[in-house]
């Protein structure tokens, strides 16, 4: 770890993620995710009791509209004409890798501060056709490389690791049983910036009582539509600064890793194992961990090559996305926002320190290791 070049978090914030086609399904990504980008801001600005000039704002996003939507929501945040922005897609590791990408040019040697984050408008994301035929999504491998959908690929890996239903509608109902008690105790209200009438994620507590009598996905399966993550709509916005920063979140250490695109959810366990490494640690010196759940069988493959009981209460102990929702390009960077309640806002003492990972289709991992200063 080199702590005198890492860049620090100082602001977090996120929109509440709604259901496609639900609350947020009227806004383009800009309406997501401006107000977000303008409520870290005015954090961090009242945190250090100056203004902040922003050299870069870099979301991740996945689905669209094009156009470059990180230089859009730049714009319609008000930033003014000179605030470049910049789109990263990495799939679902896309909100954690605009951070990472952020802090690479911090640590590189321009201290200029910097917004990133992730958006996804999954309701309004366009329609897209080859010769007139549409389809639902790219491919994440060329020919000759297995692509499964994701759906499908998280049913292979439950098979192949043998991690029965019961268990994953277990994994599910934790997490929402976690993400109400998190909402009903406002554990979630310091990093929500309300839109459209929406204060809430609005699949908290949705699928929590159907979980057992919901059909299986594929016939003699064990997904189901409530161990599968709701798609989603929202934002989240972190404000980056230089080393030296406080309080935040210092970024100790990441990595981005390969494995195979027939079994995408595994990736990130290598990320996690590889990030660690490099900040010269193992897991029991981590008090959060925030993996993105885009299925409750990926999750608990990625649990199992770890070495973390399901129910460990370091683990995304305000819920994850299989409560909250999967914003797709978003999702990483509220990973980080949870951290940064759960850290920072809690009160952690410096030195804890946390981890943030996904899983990314095309057969990824992403994580970074992030420790609390003040």
């Amino acid at each position: 770890m080199h702590a005198d070049s890492d860049p620090v978090i100082i602001a977090a914030r996120r929109s509440p993620i709604g259901t496609r086609g639900r609350a947020l399904a009227q806004l383009r990504v800009e309406e997501l995710a401006a107000p977000v980008i303008r409520a870290a801001l005015a954090d961090a600005e009242a945190s250090h009791g100056a203004p902040i000039s922003v050299a870069d704002v870099l979301l991740g996003n996945c689905m669209g509209p094009g156009g470059n939507p990180g230089r859009i929501s730049a714009l319609a945040a008000g930033l003014g004409h000179g605030v470049p922005g910049v789109t990263v897609d990495r799939q679902c590791g896309s909100g954690l890798a605009a951070v990472l990408d952020a802090a690479a040019a911090i640590r590189a040697g321009d201290a200029r501060m910097r917004v990133a984050g992730g958006v996804e408008s999954a309701s309004t994301a366009p329609v897209r056709s080859v010769d007139g035929i549409a389809y639902g999504r790219a491919p994440f491998a060329p020919a000759g490389f297995d692509d499964p959908e994701m759906t499908r690929a998280a049913e292979d890996l439950a098979v192949r690791d043998g991690i029965p239903r019961a268990r994953q509608d277990a994994h599910a109902a934790r997490s929402h049983a976690r993400a109400r008690a998190a909402r009903d105790a406002g554990r979630f209200d310091a990093e929500l910036v309300p839109l459209a009438g929406l204060h809430h994620d609005d699949a908290i507590g949705g699928a929590e009582r159907l979980l057992p009598r919901l059909p299986a996905l594929f016939p003699g399966g064990s997904l189901t539509a409530g161990t599968a993550t709701r798609i989603g709509d929202g934002a989240a916005a972190l404000v980056l600064a230089p080393a030296g920063t406080a309080p935040g979140l210092a970024i100790r250490a990441s990595a981005v890793v390969g494995c195979d695109p027939a079994l995408p959810g595994i990736g990130a366990a290598g990320a996690i194992e590889a990030a660690l490494r490099s900040a010269g640690l193992n897991l029991a010196g981590i008090s959060a961990l925030e993996i993105v759940e885009a299925f409750a069988a990926q999750s608990l493959a990625v649990l199992d090559r770890i070495g973390i009981d399901d129910d460990d209460p370091r683990l995304s102990a305000d819920g994850g996305a299989l409560a909250l929702g999967h914003p797709w390009g978003a999702s990483g960077a509220v990973a980080v926002v949870r951290l940064f309640s759960r850290l920072v806002r809690a009160g952690a003492p410096a030195g804890t320190r946390g981890v943030a990972a996904a899983s990314i289709g095309g057969g990824m991992g992403i994580a970074a290791v992030l420790e609390v200063v003040r």
